[in-house]
């Protein structure tokens, strides 16, 4: 049964930025917008008007403005949005840089912190950009990253939108053939590495795998290494490499200028997980990324000048990106690089305390570990600052809700967004003026015209569906990377509902709330006997359970139909005996249905998961089924798949 969690009150209510935008819209449209509901409502009926105001509201400097926000709402795909208007990333980025206050606070695993200003992040910007213009890159070309949650890495980015090329980037966990595979597509021009990082103790060197891409991509005349975690010595085995410091201009030229691109220019190439094939380059605009970052980071979650925000995140995912974006806001980033729960579970909590970090961003994954653990932050560190708790990743079950307002903080903001890759942010999100509840993400984002179908294209409430989104929205892609025709784009978003965006979530909407609880993705869907199952609805019942430290559930076909595979992956100590099957199989015929009990269950050493954390269902699903998976080095332990090949002929008896 879905629990009330926490309501806001009225004072809270009128404090934050969604309110004040809302009182900016009913002000200059002669409305009487009360609520987020109204709010929501006129903002995807209005679709134009509402962009139009968002841009105004936030004062996008741009050298040009466009003559409409939106040419053809009906063209979806095709929409071309602030149609004239030429601006810089970079610039409204950097508004708040002439300014002392801190921006990046940079805490490594090995303890090392340092503090950086808006006025130094800037200077460290414009020369990094000079430096970028004499190596010849210029609007069109590519900056790529392979790099881990550094001030350099945020200072490489805007560097680059500061000259008007197109930004890249993934994590150096990473291996050098899945990085060549997603960063070789577009082609950089310059790679920016650094010369180690640790984990969990550990120091890993870097330059020998930038080595690898480096020879890899045959377009890269130039690789900056930052010194980070290694010996800076090693970077003469990388091909055209130079130290950061050596590579920057000394001095930023005072006539610096931020070079203005049309609003549909491409500024970021994001990469799909690579797990059923080559990546997906998804290349999203200027103007479309530079506003939604505002819209959910300013109203969504009610970010203000005087917050300090920590995301558990790498530059392989799109939370770095909606991170990094915190600048915009003059607010300050935490940026933590490392394992979050070395030497122990407490080591990022103690972090927040001494910080003072008033918006936390995890994923349901970390958060369903500490469920699991037992560990109470509340207990274990001052939490007083904390304001607000932000989770993506994947479903979150209402335990994990739960757990967040009972072991961290009863009266802060819960914001669970969803969204993605695809879009560089949400399309469902919390916002500060509504009540949350256990297992739902509070609504849809502004501007995002979602529904849930079934599978006759019907919309539908408080029943599971697919989600769509059935008008364009400026952040979505402009184009695929190499991808002639659009041919690879039409098929991953417009083949299954003509003109409506196919998501690829299993989600339900709340017809009482407006909330919507997402229960996997569903071409991962099972389908027992032909009736849909969420996966989310089984981890959500299975990962409580004493002992199971973690789960991955498949369909198998198996005489003319479908059967549920479950695979647990226990404690040490933990063996899977009948006694535990049964209460796993107990757990789902009451708490779910008896459809969502599985016909085998097996204990597995480890759960394979994509670099982001989230599990691979379908390389598994794929393996059990007989067919190829197509990309290992797209998981962050491939090598745990070798267990699934080993028991597929017991799963053929």
């Amino acid at each position: 049964m879905r629990k009330l969690l926490w309501t806001p009150s009225e004072e809270f209510i009128k404090s934050t930025n969604m309110y004040d935008f809302m009182m900016y819209v009913n002000k200059e449209k002669g409305l009487n917008l009360s609520d987020y509901k109204s709010l929501y409502n006129w903002s995807v009926t209005e679709i134009s008007d509402f962009w139009d105001l968002l841009w105004k509201y936030f004062d996008i400097v741009c050298s040009k403005p466009y003559t409409t926000p939106v040419d053809d709402i009906k063209k979806f795909p095709g929409a071309k949005w602030f149609v004239g208007a030429e601006l810089n990333y970079a610039e409204n980025m950097l508004r708040y840089a002439d300014s002392d206050k801190t921006a990046i606070i940079f805490r490594g695993e090995n303890s090392v912190r340092r503090e950086i200003s808006f006025r130094e992040l800037k200077d460290e910007v414009i020369r990094m950009a000079t430096s970028l213009r004499k190596e010849g890159v210029k609007v069109g070309d590519t900056v790529a990253g392979y790099i881990p949650n550094l001030p350099e890495t945020i200072i490489a980015m805007l560097a680059t939108t500061a000259i008007g090329a197109t930004w890249c980037s993934c994590a150096t966990d990473i291996g050098p053939g899945a990085a060549v595979d997603r960063l070789g597509q577009v082609k950089p021009k310059v790679l920016v590495t650094a010369d180690g990082y640790y984990y969990k103790g550990k120091n890993f060197d870097v330059t020998k795998n930038a080595a690898i891409i480096a020879d890899g991509i045959e377009t890269v005349n130039k690789v900056v290494v930052a010194h980070y975690a290694g010996d800076m010595e090693h970077i003469a085995g990388i091909k055209n490499a130079v130290a950061w410091y050596d590579f920057l201009e000394k001095t930023a030229p005072a006539d610096f200028k931020f070079e203005q691109v049309e609003s549909s220019q491409p500024m970021v190439v994001m990469f799909s997980s690579g797990t059923t094939g080559k990546p997906k380059c998804m290349v999203q605009s200027v103007a479309g990324l530079l506003l939604n970052q505002l819209k959910e980071l300013a109203l969504h979650n009610d970010v203000k000048p005087t917050d300090r925000m920590l995301y558990i995140t790498t530059c392989s995912w799109m939370m770095w990106n909606w991170q990094a974006a915190t600048i915009g806001t003059g607010a300050s980033i935490v940026l933590f690089d490392g394992n979050p729960s070395y030497p122990d579970t407490s080591a990022i909590w103690k972090i927040l305390e001494e910080e003072k970090v008033t918006i936390f961003g995890l994923s349901a994954s970390y958060v369903h570990a500490l469920l699991a653990e037992g560990f109470s932050p509340k207990n274990t560190v001052d939490l007083s600052a904390l304001r607000e708790i932000s989770q993506t990743g994947s479903a979150l079950s209402e335990d994990g809700f739960e757990y967040i307002y009972r072991e961290i903080k009863s009266d802060l903001h819960f914001n669970s967004i969803a969204g993605g890759t695809d879009i560089n942010g949400c399309f469902a999100s919390g916002n500060p003026m509504s009540p949350v509840y256990s297992g739902e993400l509070q609504n849809a984002g502004l501007g995002m015209k979602i529904n849930c179908y079934d599978d006759n294209g019907k919309a539908i409430r408080d029943e599971q569906g697919e989600l769509v989104c059935e008008a364009p929205t400026p952040s979505m892609p402009l184009y695929f990377w190499n991808d002639a025709n659009n041919e690879r784009y039409m098929d991953a978003y417009f083949r299954v509902y003509p003109n409506i965006w196919h998501h690829g979530d299993y989600v339900l909407i709340h017809g009482d709330t407006g909330g919507i609880t997402f229960y996997g993705r569903s071409d991962s869907v099972l389908k027992p006997s032909g009736v849909r199952i969420g996966t989310a609805e089984i981890y959500n019942q299975v990962d409580k359970i004493d002992g199971i430290k973690d789960s991955l559930v498949i369909g198998q076909y198996y005489n003319n139909d479908q059967r549920i595979v479950l695979f647990v992956q226990l404690n040490d100590g933990v063996e899977l005996t009948e006694e535990l099957k049964k209460e796993i199989k107990t757990t789902l015929r009451t708490k779910a249905s008896p459809r969502h009990v599985p016909a085998v269950i097996m204990q597995v050493p480890d759960i394979p998961k994509t670099l982001n954390g989230k599990k691979v269902e379908s390389a598994v699903t794929n393996i059990v089924n007989g067919r190829k998976v197509t990309n290992r080095d797209a998981l962050s332990n491939p090598e745990s798949l070798d267990f699934y090949v080993s028991i597929l002929p017991e799963l053929k008896k």
